[in-house]
């Protein structure tokens, strides 16, 4: 069926299309009808493009010196950590080697929980056989005077002094010699 309306010609279908919708009484113009939503028809970006091709040359070598920059201040910031942390593995006797049996790159340890089970050993016995306020620990025997528990404590003091400050290598030995153990 088809209506004619200023010299056009329209079907039912066109004229469906052309009924507007007005805004019902009450509503701001900036609120939208269901119905009446404008869409906006944007090229689609790829969203996984690569965004340095189409960037300028000149930014880019800028962004790869900031990189490289930052990286060099990185590695360098952290060399005191690193070089801490071979010497501790030092102390406590582990060393990186290379393996060529059975195979090339090999590890040398045999199970990684038995490197870890001897480091909590060492790591429990350390804090219990040198404690904070030193290894040493005295007791009266016999009769306990104020005298005689003042001098165990002059004693206690003098040897944890000797052991802690005097024997530089005391700590780092007993460290060691307790990872060796187990």
């Amino acid at each position: 069926m088809a209506v004619e309306n200023n010299n056009e010609t329209l079907t039912e279908e066109d004229k469906i299309e052309e009924t507007v919708v007005e805004q019902p009484d009450g509503l701001p113009p900036e609120v939208m009808v269901e119905g009446e939503e404008e869409v906006e028809e944007r090229p689609q970006d790829d969203f996984n493009a690569n965004l340095a091709e189409a960037m300028d040359e000149r930014t880019l070598k800028d962004m790869a010196r900031e990189l490289a920059d930052e990286y060099k201040k990185d590695k360098l910031s952290r060399k005191e950590w690193e070089e801490a942390y071979i010497k501790g593995l030092d102390l406590l006797g582990t060393r990186y080697q290379e393996v060529t049996k059975p195979f090339k790159g090999a590890s040398g340890v045999t199970h990684p929980l038995l490197a870890e089970s001897v480091t909590q050993f060492q790591a429990q016995a350390y804090k219990e056989l040198v404690p904070s306020d030193g290894p040493v620990r005295t007791q009266v025997i016999g009769l306990q005077t104020p005298q005689t528990e003042q001098q165990a404590e002059r004693v206690k003091d003098y040897m944890n002094y000797l052991l802690m400050e005097e024997m530089e290598d005391y700590t780092t030995d007993m460290d060691q010699m307790l990872f060796y153990l187990p």
